[in-house]
């Protein structure tokens, strides 16, 4: 029986296993998935010793994505990139590979709701300079954006961010972000504001064109405050489940050999989970 796990700290908050577990008795695989609440001075071995702790790859979430990235043997171009990683599996000469699946998952999610988010090329504002953050801006370069506007509320970590794509990044001061939507295409929030627990999300969508996207990468609550707003101005809205859902299924196939779809089954199997109608 093969067996994958997610590794945090702490771990109980995590999602993934009830994702994964769902595919695999959908799809009727021998495997199991467990969660494993490892400190961060123990990260780099525990990962490093996948397959004496009996699995054949991992989930990685906070505050162990860099640990990843520096434990793998083998880093694909996202993880490079983005400086991260989420992924891991064993190859079949034992080597440990490490990938980054947030850009894949936001950009697939992004496309699936709304597929007309950059015509006309207009430009994206994207709020928060974090880890979320540069692997969406990986994936929107990869995805076609020629230009993004960054606001944070510290800006030297959105200059410090920006000087990861030269040129093609703008830092807005936080304090004129919402004069900045005018003639945007799409605005993403990468921040956790908005999110249950936390405060919320101050944003004025006057200036932003009622035909822009706007994506929330929050879950919790399902339809942040942002997003409610946006639906009531005419914008289309694009919430953060479906990129935790496709940021899922690379792993999935890595480990089990099955790649999984991600339908409305399974989005509502997740929205049950968290007691969001």
């Amino acid at each position: 029986m093969k067996r994958a796990c997610v590794i945090g700290w702490p771990v109980e908050h995590s999602r993934s296993p009830i994702i994964h577990r769902y595919w695999l008795s959908l799809y009727g695989i021998d495997g199991a998935y467990e969660k494993e609440a490892v400190p961060p001075e123990a990260a780099r071995d525990f990962m490093r010793s996948l397959k004496q702790h009996g699995y054949v790859g991992a989930n990685v979430t906070l505050p162990h994505k860099l640990a990843a990235l520096e434990a793998a043997d083998v880093r694909d171009a996202a993880a490079r990139a983005i400086g991260a990683a989420n992924t891991l599996w064993l190859d079949g000469e034992g080597r440990l590979n490490a990938s980054n699946t947030d850009a894949y998952g936001f950009m697939t999610n992004l496309a699936e709701q709304a597929p007309k988010w950059n015509e006309g090329g207009r430009p994206v504002m994207v709020l928060g300079a974090g880890g979320a953050a540069r692997a969406i801006l990986y994936g929107l370069f990869q995805g076609g954006a020629s230009k993004v506007l960054l606001a944070n509320r510290s800006r030297a970590r959105a200059e410090e961010l920006a000087s990861n794509f030269p040129s093609r990044v703008e830092v807005v001061d936080w304090d004129t972000r919402n004069f900045a939507f005018e003639g945007c295409g799409l605005l993403v929030n990468t921040t956790s504001l908005g999110m249950t627990g936390q405060e919320r999300l101050a944003v004025d969508l006057a200036a932003l064109p009622t035909d822009a996207v706007v994506a929330d990468i929050v879950y919790s609550p399902l339809e942040t405050r942002l997003l409610a707003d946006a639906r009531e101005r005419g914008n289309i809205a694009v919430d953060g489940l479906g990129m935790l859902l496709h940021q899922a299924a690379p792993g999935f196939e890595r480990w089990f050999g099955v790649r999984p779809e991600v339908t409305p089954e399974l989005r509502m199997h997740v929205i049950a989970s968290l007691g969001a109608k």
